[in-house]
């Protein structure tokens, strides 16, 4: 499960961002300081995660600040179409 969807990220206001990510990195400090202290993590995918969640964070700011806002569009659903009868 993602620790923050797009939209979610999206919603914040630039300041927001920047608190989360510090906040991500300096647990993601923590993860690793543990890991090559040789203790046990409870989660090890969270690593993973949170390097993921840093990454979107950071690529929709990037994002805003060269204009390139992406909305978020459902796609037309394709398949049946409609059979004409002779």
């Amino acid at each position: 499960m993602p620790i923050l969807r797009l939209k979610e990220i999206r919603g914040m206001s630039a300041e927001d961002r920047e608190k989360k990510v510090s906040e991500l990195r300096a647990e993601l400090a923590r993860l690793k300081t543990m890991v090559r202290a040789g203790g046990a993590v409870e989660n090890p995918a969270r690593i993973r995660e949170l390097r993921k969640t840093i990454a979107k964070i950071l690529t929709i700011e990037n994002e805003d600040k060269l204009g390139l806002r992406k909305t978020e569009e459902t796609p037309e659903k394709k398949g049946k179409t409609e059979k004409k009868s002779k």
